[in-house]
């Protein structure tokens, strides 16, 4: 179900959790988003929705943690990565979703 705080991005991805960021950075996350999609699209069998959650976490909520889940031809490919920078946080979540269907 999707939540009325999600952002849904080209029917088959759906953010929740970033509704608080800056135009900027959303801007720029949406980019990132959009060219790893194409490539999981690419190496999936039956790439069905990727959903992404972005908390923020640690003392002071500096830190944040992104869980990225894929679901190919009915089978959950997921990810949790957390970190200082959250554009360096959100490509590494993706790009180990991709390096698992990659296998």
């Amino acid at each position: 179900m999707i939540e009325s705080d999600n952002i849904v991005l080209g029917g088959n991805i759906e953010l929740a959790g970033f509704k608080e960021l800056d135009g900027g950075s959303m801007v720029i996350l949406k980019k990132m988003i959009g060219n790893q999609v194409r490539k999981m699209s690419d190496t999936a069998e039956n790439f069905e929705k990727l959903t992404v959650t972005m908390k923020k976490v640690g003392t002071g909520n500096n830190k944040f943690e992104i869980q990225a889940k894929l679901m190919d031809n009915g089978k959950p490919f997921t990810s949790e990565v957390t970190d200082f920078n959250l554009f360096f946080t959100m490509d590494k979540a993706l790009r180990q979703i991709l390096n698992q269907i990659s296998k």
